[in-house]
């Protein structure tokens, strides 16, 4: 055995636990810890909000530099009795520092772990951070969490002006006489990436300005300007989920309460689609995973709602409904504002809290009670439209158990799926192809131990209109839910899954884009488990093939054929109108061989934003979707005409 003694042990002393680790803190070093890291910084700025001391943020975004500014107290600068340090300098470098575990200055707050801007701090190249405090600046700077300035004094604060000092300044956007200006640059050598998207941080900021009244936000990104602020909070969050869709109720039901244990805030609406849109949040941060909450939200509206149903005689048993059967159609915003949330991991996704359950239940339920007394035509509509799901959801059960009782023998399978010969979900590939033609050259092309092919005949369903009644009767639509393996509603379960990949692969032109729209909203409302488990996939279909003498290069867009026919002069050039014009040699090599073909994975950055586009530009409403289309029309690229 090799010598294993003391001097092996290592302690990584102050922050290099977290460079040397740092997807223990932000989840992961690509683009979705990369914008923790921004979350981690505004998020200290809303506590100072909720607190009661901050009016207005302000966020830019320059290349790779991002600076958050808050009108807030200011981070303190006075030295530390038991630490002898400046406390700007201890919440900067000393994990598990803050004045956020008391709950004497914040009584509620996101950042309760102590690490959020400690990471940021270690995880930058630059962090610099400006205090406007008891009337004047105080600056400091750190490079990969390592100090390289003192707590400085650079400026005084005269009337509304700033006398600085010396050279070092900057340009303060919010005009208050305390505040914190933190800047900072993420370091390029452990994050994969410093591209960040400014859509999914716009939606992050538009989502906290809904769940804080008032509160102004102001998204400055890359020198264009947008303020948020939403004095309607949630319920003009909910209104404007369900723009667009035809709702059952005009009212949108909303109440706010204290207890012992917090505060229950939520608002929900019901629309006339099958789908469920809840968002739950806790001292704003976005629970994606749920947790106590959700179950405590959940039970109360399954019972409130059988409990109704059968006192007007619509059901006949106390437990006639389903969770699922009720939140069909519904669109609902619950936050939860406690002292002490118990969060699953730095990135706070699940809520853990055991009595949050019960508070919620309470709060909840009795409203609810009260609405329904009051309003007994919306409930009675909501108590119908459970009833109709109810109804749905029986059939839907006896087709699935059909489709499971048949896929356990060879013929239960799709006639026209090319199945592959290996059996295990994480090596194999289900790619969807359109028509005969493509499927032709895709089973040729393919390789037969691991790809399997299923063509679909035309355009499918379009589930956004449909109800379950047609949903269920579509060939195409019962042909993939039985290759999968899984159907609407079933509980995910990646060992089930036939393949772990689930490629659609259809023509670069019009008509592909849109079979492709209608395959990925049949995804996102019926099996949205494979998407948000990554599991769908599109695979990036060449437009041109270009060869000059033996070199042949594969090119996916107009200008990129324009330039590289400019750079291999007079090339022969071939346009690519379809799979079925591929022969299986050049499939496999563009689209099939996993060592060279491009294949873009589908996730959901934003599940608000990600409803509301596929209900506009798929639902029943016209008028929208028509004003959409003229308003967006100038940013459509690759328009085949």
């Amino acid at each position: 055995m090799d010598d294993y003694s003391a001097k092996d042990i290592v302690v990584l002393e102050g922050l290099k636990a977290v460079r040397k680790r740092p997807a223990m803190y932000i989840g992961s070093t690509d683009s979705r810890g990369l914008h923790q890291l921004i979350y981690e910084v505004i998020d200290n700025s809303i506590d100072e909000s909720m607190a009661g001391y901050c009016k207005n943020i302000y966020v830019s975004i320059n290349g790779k530099t991002v600076t958050v500014e808050d009108d807030g107290r200011g981070i303190p600068v006075d030295i530390h009795p038991k630490y002898n340090k400046p406390a700007l300098e201890i919440v900067l470098t000393e994990l598990h520092s803050g004045a956020k575990f008391e709950k004497k200055v914040y009584k509620v707050s996101g950042g309760l772990h102590g690490v959020g801007v400690h990471v940021v701090n270690a995880l930058s190249s630059k962090f610099e951070v400006f205090i406007k405090r008891d009337g004047y600046v105080y600056y400091q700077r750190y490079s990969k969490g390592e100090k390289e300035t003192d707590v400085l004094k650079v400026g005084t604060i005269v009337g509304n002006k700033i006398e600085w000092n010396g050279s070092i300044r900057c340009n303060f956007h919010i005009d208050s006489p305390t505040g914190t200006l933190q800047t900072f640059e993420p370091d390029d050598t452990i994050m994969e990436t410093t591209d960040y998207s400014s859509e999914i941080i716009r939606n992050r900021i538009e989502e906290l300005s809904y769940l804080n009244k008032g509160l102004s936000i102001t998204l400055n990104w890359n020198g264009k300007e947008e303020t948020f602020q939403h004095s309607g909070g949630i319920v003009e969050m909910v209104k404007n989920i369900n723009s667009g869709k035809k709702v059952l109720h005009d009212d949108i039901i909303y109440n706010i309460s204290e207890r012992d244990s917090g505060v229950v805030e939520f608002a929900l609406q019901y629309n006339e689609t099958v789908n469920e849109n809840l968002l739950a949040f806790v001292n704003n941060i976005n629970t994606r995973e749920g947790g106590t909450h959700v179950s405590g939200f959940r039970a109360a509206l399954t019972k409130v709602m059988n409990d109704f149903a059968k006192e007007m005689e619509i059901i006949d048993s106390d437990d006639f409904f389903t969770g699922e059967d009720v939140r069909e159609g519904l669109t609902a915003i619950i936050h939860v504002k406690i002292p002490e949330p118990q969060f699953e991991g730095q990135t706070k996704e699940k809520l853990g809290n055991s009595n949050v359950k019960g508070m919620v239940f309470s709060a909840v339920s009795e409203y609810l009670k009260l609405y329904f007394e009051d309003h007994p035509k919306s409930a009675e509509s909501i108590a119908r439209k459970a009833y109709q799901a109810a109804v749905a959801r029986e059939a839907a059960r006896s087709a699935r158990e059909m489709a499971r009782s048949k896929a356990t023998m060879n013929a239960t399978l799709p006639g026209k799926l090319a199945d592959c010969t290996l059996e295990d979900p994480t090596k194999t590939e289900l790619y969807i192809v359109e028509g005969d033609s493509a499927a032709g050259s895709s089973k040729q092309g393919r390789d037969r131990s691991f790809q399997a092919i299923l063509p679909l005949r035309g355009k499918i369903l379009n589930v956004e209109k449909a109800g379950w009644d047609r949903i269920l009767k579509n060939n195409e639509i019962k042909s993939l839910f039985a290759a999968i393996n899984m159907g609407p509603n079933d509980k995910y379960d990646p060992s089930r899954l036939r393949y772990g990949k689930i490629i659609i692969m259809t023509d670069a032109d019009v008509d592909g884009s849109h079979i492709r729209t209608l395959l990925l909203t049949l995804f996102y409302r019926h099996l949205k488990d494979l998407l948000i488990n990554g599991h769908i996939y599109i695979a990036q279909v060449p437009l041109f093939r270009i060869q000059k003498a033996t070199t042949v290069k594969y090119v996916y867009t107009e200008n990129e054929k324009d330039e590289l026919v400019k750079q291999m002069n007079n090339p022969i050039v071939q346009r690519f109108k379809g799979l079925g014009e591929m022969n299986p040699e050049q499939l496999w090599e563009t689209a099939m061989n996993p060592e060279t073909r491009k294949l873009l994975q589908v996730t959901i950055n934003d599940a608000q934003e990600a409803d509301y586009l596929f209900s506009l530009l798929m639902g029943e409403e016209v008028e929208p979707r028509r004003e959409f289309i003229m308003n967006h029309a100038k940013e459509a690229q690759n328009i085949d005409v």
